[in-house]
């Protein structure tokens, strides 16, 4: 949490963050289509896009006057329907850089219970730099998370949690597909930025998106059960699993579709980034090293740092 804090007000320094009246700012409505494209046969049937002509709304925000970038908040329908009205909204942030005609484009994705600062930092500074972003809370997250209410995008209960993340990819396929349809967004350019569980989850988006080119996983990786079989934090969900009869290899096989090592060779067609950690224990490097194998071994930069002070690399990186 320290670290959080200390990395988002460096940023903030950098980007001369500060807040101002939205009242300049234009509210947007609209329809955008979903699922008009054929699928690749690539892309698993769990995360095809049905067909569908959404609405969305683009409210104002506020403005960061000294980076020149426009913060809006973006909201449409998940097409997945789940018993919490909440969670059954998508909701964004969108950053706009100025004084631009188009721009290339990125998702961005949170960490495992973030407070969504790290995002937002790194939002701000990326479209700082001309960058546009699409900050996107997943499944449970945020806004989405009903109120005085225990549920969450991870779960002991493996089959809320399968559902969860298949929700997130379809909802982040979905937010790409809004992307594309902007006019000020460069379609040949669109990519997914994530960190910790954002990037994993980012990976696996990515591997389901043909119209994605660039991906950036900061802290993640794949092969969930060879690096969390026997980790601490898994230990709860294991044991119950166990009790239950179940075997490592049905673990695997029922992870397998949300596990970004699956379909890896799908980023080979991307251009991907890794940073990682060779102290990491949250996300063991084994993980990073067996995405960077898989998806053709392209760039990962290696840090000696741990999953949290991971953070003060980001900006050198």
């Amino acid at each position: 949490m320290k670290t959080t804090i200390t990395i988002a007000l460096f940023f903030m320094a950098v980007v001369g963050l500060s807040e101002l009246n939205a009242g300049t700012f234009v509210e947007e409505k609209g329809t955008f289509q979903v699922g008009a494209k054929p699928e690749s046969e690539k892309t698993p049937e769990i995360y095809h896009l049905k067909k569908a002509i959404l609405n969305y709304i683009l409210k104002p925000k506020h403005q960061l006057p000294v980076s020149n970038v426009d913060v809006f908040v973006l909201t449409f329908p998940s097409l997945i329907t789940t018993p919490f009205p909440e969670n059954n909204m998508v909701y964004a942030e969108y950053y706009v850089p100025r004084n631009l005609k188009t721009f290339p484009a990125t998702v961005v994705l949170d960490i495992t219970g973030g407070d969504q600062s790290l995002s937002r930092t790194i939002s701000s500074y990326l479209a700082s730099r001309g960058i546009g972003c699409l900050f996107v809370q997943m499944a449970y997250y945020g806004p989405r998370r009903p109120p005085d209410s225990k549920v969450r995008l991870l779960s002991p209960d493996i089959k809320h949690t399968l559902k969860a993340i298949q929700q997130t990819v379809l909802d982040i396929r979905t937010a790409v597909a809004w992307l594309e349809q902007r006019n000020d967004v460069d379609k040949t350019r669109i990519g997914i930025t994530g960190t910790s569980l954002g990037s994993m989850i980012g990976a696996l988006s990515a591997e389901m998106e043909p119209s994605v080119t660039k991906v950036v996983v900061l802290l993640g990786g794949g092969g969930l059960i060879e690096g969390y079989y026997d980790h601490p934090q898994a230990l709860i969900v294991r044991k119950a699993f166990e009790l239950f009869g179940g075997t490592k290899k049905q673990l695997v096989d029922l992870l397998a579709p949300v596990d970004p090592l699956t379909h890896a060779e799908n980023l080979k067609s991307k251009q991907l980034l890794q940073i990682a950690g060779r102290n990491d224990v949250i996300v063991p490097p084994v993980m990073a090293q067996a995405l960077w194998e898989k998806s053709g071994k392209q760039q990962i930069q290696w840090y000696d740092c741990g999953h949290y002070t991971a953070a003060f690399y980001f900006f050198d990186a």
